[in-house]
């Protein structure tokens, strides 16, 4: 018989967590969080939840930096979110250029299943929060729950979604995650 595991959540990163950039985001210095998510991510914790990064980092692919340079950016991350109180249970990348036809690069599901392998956890109901319409794409894929900001590309990707899309939509994270945590019926220390 397993023990029951901590609910997990997952989060894209740019757009979500950080200033999103068309030039990417490139070094420690670049990455700038956006207002309370970093807070957001602690309250998860504080919660109960283990909070997981999936991302598309193509800027790897592309030659724009290299991979000490990202794990120097998620020391960063990981640094701010334990000085608020939280921990990031784990960050995975696709590092691949939409050309490369692989299938870890969201919209595709690879990612979340690695997540799922990783943390020997099953992705029903786990929610999903991006940006983008690909992170959305890959939640519905694993069978997770799709969960939309308006930060990053948030906006432009909520003006084209289909009105029936059964898609949760908050300003931020910190008000995602908010909703997150009071729908499990857990009150945030």
């Amino acid at each position: 018989m397993h023990e029951r595991q901590p609910p997990l959540i997952i989060l894209d990163r740019d757009g979500v967590i950080n200033r999103d950039s068309d030039a990417f985001i490139k070094s420690p210095e670049e990455f700038v969080p956006l207002p309370g998510s970093i807070d957001a991510i602690a309250e998860l914790c504080r919660a109960g939840y283990r909070v997981v990064i999936a991302s598309n980092q193509s800027g790897l692919g592309r030659g724009l930096f290299s991979r000490e340079a990202l794990d120097d950016i998620h020391a960063k991350l990981r640094s701010e979110v334990r000085a608020a109180g939280g921990e990031v249970a784990g960050i995975f990348f696709c590092p691949h250029t939409p050309g490369d036809g692989c299938d870890c690069r969201k919209p595709r599901p690879g990612l979340l299943q690695r997540i799922a392998a990783e943390f020997h956890q099953e992705l029903r109901e786990v929610p999903v929060v991006g940006d983008s319409a690909r992170d959305l794409e890959a939640a519905v894929a694993v069978g997770a729950r799709p969960i939309l900001v308006r930060t990053g590309n948030g906006r432009a990707t909520e003006n084209n979604l289909n009105d029936n899309a059964a898609i949760e939509i908050y300003d931020d994270l910190r008000t995602a995650a908010a909703a997150i945590i009071a729908s499990r019926g857990i009150v945030a220390t």
